[in-house]
């Protein structure tokens, strides 16, 4: 099975619709992400096939937990999630927050090349960074634990928010040490297709809500 059918058939496992035109750009992206990977190491996995249910599905698989209409990628690195959601999510304004330059300019140029008007990059570190507007949903993929993403990147989420953190096992430790302004709203047990790997979203909201 090439990675382009791989990717059609796990998006249809995971219960997702999505247009040819979605698709497409689906798979041009992680062939972006491949030509750029030879010289500027965005992403230790290398393997085409692979990076379909590490990448491409495993950001997928959140999207039928979540809906927002403001999203922000904290720590984005090679786009993950946030461009697989901007493609899903046309009428959502998604951010695409990291402080590393090189990643940054990547971001940019995904953004370009697959023509998201929807999408805008900021290279910038989380705590230093003061939108005008708080966001809908702060998601992050692999940032940092809990407590330290919640410190980091909480102030960021609007008052009827939800914050979101892609995680793998289920982070027993993490949740014991939550910060007071922050409640579990639930987790969800994630099956990525093609992954055996655990994975879980941990989605949490203010307090104050």
């Amino acid at each position: 099975m090439s990675p382009a059918e791989q990717l059609a058939q796990g998006i249809a496992e995971l219960g997702l619709q999505v247009t040819s035109e979605v698709l497409s750009k689906l798979n041009e992206y992680l062939a972006l992400i491949a030509k750029w990977n030879r010289v500027h190491n965005l992403t230790a996995v290398r393997d085409s096939a692979k990076m379909v249910s590490v990448h491409a599905l495993d950001s997928l698989a959140v999207a039928p937990h979540l809906h927002a209409t403001s999203v922000v990628d904290v720590g984005s690195g090679a786009g993950l999630p946030g461009i697989p959601l901007a493609l899903l999510w046309p009428q959502s304004r998604v951010v695409l927050l990291d402080s590393n330059h090189k990643k940054a300019a990547f971001l940019r140029q995904a953004a370009i090349e697959l023509a998201l008007t929807n999408v805008e990059v900021v290279c910038e570190r989380v705590e230093a960074w003061q939108p005008p507007q708080k966001f809908d949903l702060v998601i992050s993929r692999a940032f940092s634990d809990l407590p330290e993403f919640l410190k980091l990147a909480g102030p960021l989420c609007a008052d009827a928010g939800v914050v979101a953190a892609m995680k793998g096992v289920y982070p027993d430790e993490e949740l014991a040490q939550l910060p007071a302004t922050f409640k579990l709203v639930r987790t969800v047990p994630l099956k990525v297709p093609g992954l055996s790997a655990k994975r879980h979203l941990v989605l949490l909201s203010p307090a104050s809500a």
